[in-house]
């Protein structure tokens, strides 16, 4: 077995479902694509991505010395389906993927294994830098030149193996490995992902107005929401799934391994009573190791602010009311148009 081919059988022996590698400037397209998503201001407000585009769009730019980048993939495919909270507006949607624990740590750990492996075998002079979703890297397009798959028409990455449940770590070396054939574009004509998202996020297939998605407005956006876009959020109160549950190659996904990806009883399907009560302290107890925890409480009881005023629900007047005098004006702002709302 060359190198390669024993990395590989160790990534999956350590438990990942998919390895590929790739050369840091197998992208040379990328400076451009990010350029023009970053100037048409889609980005909203994640400045960090417009001020260090620079690594971003190249990442042979990132780390010079970097002559391969092992791209891996961990399955966290739900148990059960993920749309149908949807339907119950008294509870609250939360993305399958901050269900549990923090993915952050568990494939960073999980990475960290995998490199000192590789520098065991390819010897003490080889470095490695392990990334992990917090570092200028754009994993989806390096995963699809690794052949790990393709950016689907929600420009998330599909695998014909793997599905759409999976998150993707990175690995830059100074070893020589031999690179696999990129992944190809398999959507054909199904426009599936494009039709269900509530607020029209995608203004044309492979394109994605950040402004509009549910997943930026519900954790990355600080300020109030757009007023039009409230009732489309319905109730998801993190994050957004539907793109990814109703892809036709889900079908194909296998089962995730890994325990603390699967759904806490707590928080599959919580009630947005429950969460609404909830104080700093008892969030922070509440989210301790979940991903939910760095948009704080505040941010958070925004988004259940909003699901109530959405559910129509008059029995959440109460709880509205209480916030509705909370300091934080955001936060209040989201109570009053949530009373208003059930008040219609």
């Amino acid at each position: 077995m060359t190198l390669t081919e024993k990395l590989k059988a160790q990534a999956l022996a350590e438990g990942f479902s998919a390895v590929g590698v790739t050369r840091p400037d197998a992208v040379p397209e990328l400076a451009d694509r990010l350029a023009a998503f970053v100037e048409a201001g889609r980005h909203g407000d994640m400045g960090w991505m417009a001020e260090r585009m620079h690594w971003r769009g190249a990442p042979d730019a990132l780390w010079p010395e970097a002559k391969s980048v092992i791209m891996l993939a961990e399955l966290y495919t739900p148990e059960h389906d993920p749309m149908a909270v949807i339907g119950e507006p008294e509870r609250g949607a939360i993305s399958v993927y901050a269900q549990n624990r923090d993915y952050h740590d568990i494939v960073k750990k999980r990475l960290k294994r995998v490199g000192r492996w590789l520098i065991d075998a390819a010897g003490p002079d080889t470095e490695i830098k392990v990334f992990v979703d917090t570092a200028p890297v754009m994993e989806k397009p390096l995963a699809q030149a690794a052949g790990l798959g393709w950016q689907g028409k929600h420009t998330n990455l599909l695998s014909r193996d793997l599905g759409s449940w999976f998150f993707l770590g990175a690995i830059f070396t100074t070893a020589e490995l031999e690179p696999d054939r990129p992944g190809r574009e398999n959507c054909g004509r199904c426009t599936a992902c494009l039709d269900v998202c509530p607020t029209k996020a995608f203004p044309a297939p492979f394109q994605l107005d950040a402004r509009r998605c549910i997943s930026y407005l519900t954790i990355e956006h600080k300020g109030p929401v757009d007023e039009a876009l409230r009732p489309l959020l319905g109730n998801r109160i993190y994050g957004c799934d539907d793109c990814l549950a109703v892809c036709p190659w889900n079908k194909f996904a296998a089962e995730a391994s890994e325990a603390r990806y699967l759904a806490r009883d707590d928080l599959a399907a919580p009630r947005l009573a429950g969460l609404a009560a909830l104080d700093d302290a008892a969030f922070r107890e509440k989210f301790s190791g979940s991903p939910i925890k760095r948009i704080g409480r505040n941010r958070f009881l925004r988004n259940v602010a909003y699901a109530m005023g959405n559910s129509g629900d008059p029995s959440f007047a109460p709880q509205l009311q209480r916030l509705a005098g909370e300091p934080d004006p955001v936060l209040a702002d989201a109570a009053t148009w949530a009373l208003t709302r059930i008040a219609r």
